[in-house]
């Protein structure tokens, strides 16, 4: 973070600085969480329905920050640390970054969706960054928090920044695009996720479609072509579409896509000028997207064809995001425990579908925030296992028993039904031969990370 002097951050939030003879001294961070202080940082504590962070103000200060945002009169304030009052800490969290954001004439790209929006994010930053100096979200800062501390990690030094956009209700994409104000915004595809809170699929679209609210009518909307909802945004936004996927009628185009190898792709990317054999370094055929999102946005900030390719190649996955481990024995643990719902989970079940393995085992758990459709889109999940031709089915959670209901209708004969993490791990250590590959795979509060510690614990190193 480039430096701000305590009077400058009063004035961005409208506070008042009680502290008027520390007005030019400089904060060079924001924090939000007191366990994380850096020394000279600005701590701004927020407010939960279950804690109130101006009760760790004096523990902040105490640890080396030098100034705090407070919606509270300080009692004691502590000697040499600068106070500024103002009359709600997540407004001044949004404040202030709308003023840090003002500060930098550089591209900004916008990346949201239902699935496949983290990815998407890495992938168009390793592109950009084979010419560009680029900050880019880290794991899921990508909310009314995450994304203003992520903006405040902008330095002159940058030369574009990829921001991942997540929501779960209306009205919060809009609350981030017109912090962010995006020159360029990525929408992935409109699928079921949070469907509990938005109650169909239009009202995501119209979540979603909320990015544009933060752009001029000069930016550029990079959208999959292959997404019904989305097709509707034709002629229904300002901003110039460029589409890409798979389909004949996109203007970028992942062509004769080949997944016979265990651990990448390749396929022809076509672009409006010409086409390449491309490298993919993932798994699944929805990783088409990604790379010609990717591609699209490179062309964009001109980026030459080689640039774009390798940038593609040096792609590396947000951890937990399908990560291939290889282990003795010959078996592979596909680590995607990072999130779930219903179109990721068959994607990942069809990647799971197409390993040349002895014997492919499913270990899934409860997909969150899908409401009252939360028991039939789990069955349905359940039933892809048969088509996908699964050969064992280990779940965890009470959500699950639906997927694992409909596995046992599509004719998966050995399913192990876990009511906790426990249970699970005896049935792998019945379950796992040598030659197996095994995907696990769950909602972030399902934490089925444990899981694959536990996989790699019971099963040898593979050797040099």
């Amino acid at each position: 973070m480039e430096a701000l002097t305590l009077e400058q951050v009063a004035q961005a939030t409208g506070g008042r600085l009680l502290t008027p003879a520390l007005a030019e001294q400089t904060i060079h961070d924001v924090c939000t969480d007191s366990r994380k202080i850096k020394k000279g940082c600005l701590f701004l504590p927020l407010v939960g329905d279950r804690f109130d962070g101006h009760d760790y103000i004096d523990s902040a200060l105490e640890h080396g920050a030098l100034a705090v945002l407070t919606a509270k009169e300080p009692q004691s304030p502590v000697a040499g640390r600068g106070y500024i009052l103002v009359s709600d800490t997540q407004d001044a969290l949004r404040d202030l970054a709308v003023y840090y954001r003002n500060l930098f004439h550089i591209p900004v790209i916008a990346v949201t969706g239902s699935v496949g929006k983290t990815t998407t994010k890495d992938m168009v930053a390793a592109v950009l960054g084979e010419k560009y100096n680029v900050l880019k979200t880290d794991g899921n800062f990508n909310n009314n928090i995450g994304l203003p501390l992520t903006i405040f990690r902008l330095t002159h030094a940058h030369e574009i920044a990829v921001l991942e956009m997540g929501m779960n209700h209306l009205g919060e994409i809009d609350y981030l695009t017109r912090i962010a104000r995006p020159d360029v915004a990525l929408i992935t595809n409109i699928g079921d996720a949070h469907i509990e809170n938005l109650g169909c699929r239009e009202n995501t679209l119209k979540a979603k479609a909320e990015v544009f609210h933060g752009m001029t009518a000069e930016g550029r909307a990079v959208l999959n072509g292959d997404d019904v909802l989305l097709r509707t945004l034709d002629g229904r936004i300002d901003q110039a579409i460029t589409w890409c996927g798979a389909g004949s009628d996109n203007d970028w185009r992942g062509e004769e896509l080949c997944e016979q190898w265990d651990d990448h792709m390749t396929c022809t990317l076509a672009s409006p000028t010409g086409s390449w054999e491309q490298y993919i370094p993932g798994l699944g055929a929805h990783m088409i997207y990604p790379v010609t999102m990717a591609a699209a946005v490179g062309r964009m900030f001109g980026l030459t064809d080689e640039q774009i390719n390798r940038g593609i190649l040096e792609f590396e996955p947000t951890k937990m995001r399908m990560a291939i481990l290889h282990r003795g024995d010959d078996i592979t643990i596909l680590n995607d425990t990072y999130n779930a719902n219903p179109q990721s989970m068959r994607a990942a079940l069809d990647i799971l579908s197409k390993q040349s393995s002895r014997k492919r085992i499913a270990v899934l758990g409860d997909m969150l925030e899908l409401g009252d459709l939360g028991p039939s889109l789990h069955q349905s999940v359940g039933r892809f296992l048969g088509i996908a031709r699964i050969d064992c089915l280990v779940t965890v959670g009470k959500l699950a028993e639906y997927i694992a209901d409909g596995a046992e209708e599509s004719g998966v004969s050995e399913i192990y039904r876990c009511a906790n993490q426990a249970q699970a791990q005896k049935a792998l250590a019945q379950a796992v031969i040598p030659g197996s590959t095994v995907l696990v795979k769950a909602s972030r509060g399902m934490r089925f990370e444990h899981l694959v510690e536990y996989l790699a614990e019971i099963t040898p190193e593979k050797q040099s």
